[in-house]
């Protein structure tokens, strides 16, 4: 299992609405970048990642699960972009804010710290375990 990182503006499409969803889950599409793009297209059915709200929140919020490997993205035409279904798998008992993050030391390298404008990012198991300590939820789940 591979570990991810999701990050949206709650505005556009936040923690509650990939809640509302269900186990069915939801297309991650209009992603527009490149390496975004094949980090999904890296993707395995059952690969966790935490969902980020952007913006003004700035916080790792729950944890998703992909439940669908990359697909042409129905939100465009042509073959050049792909996407993964995520579905919703728990809440962090608390959210660990980007701020929280960048005063963690072992989380120094964490591609969230070093390259915030990615959309879709990978995250190491070490980050993973660290992440889900602060917010108070088993890596487990």
């Amino acid at each position: 299992m591979r570990y991810w990182l999701f990050k949206s503006e709650p505005s556009v499409w936040s923690w509650d609405d990939q809640v509302a969803r269900g186990d069915a889950g939801e297309e991650w599409d209009g992603v527009r970048n490149y390496q975004a793009r094949n980090f999904m297209r890296e993707m395995a059915v059952g690969d966790r990642g935490f969902f980020y709200h952007s913006q003004a929140a700035r916080a790792v919020v729950g944890v998703v699960e992909v439940c669908a490997t990359a697909h042409p993205d129905s939100t465009t035409e042509g073959d050049r972009w792909d996407c993964v279904d995520i579905r919703a798998v728990a809440p962090l008992s608390r959210p660990v804010t980007l701020a929280d993050i960048k005063a963690e030391p072992a989380l120094a390298e964490m591609a969230l710290v070093k390259n915030s404008r990615l959309s879709v990012q990978p995250v190491t198991p070490e980050e993973w375990q660290r992440v889900c300590a602060m917010g108070g939820i088993d890596p487990d789940t």
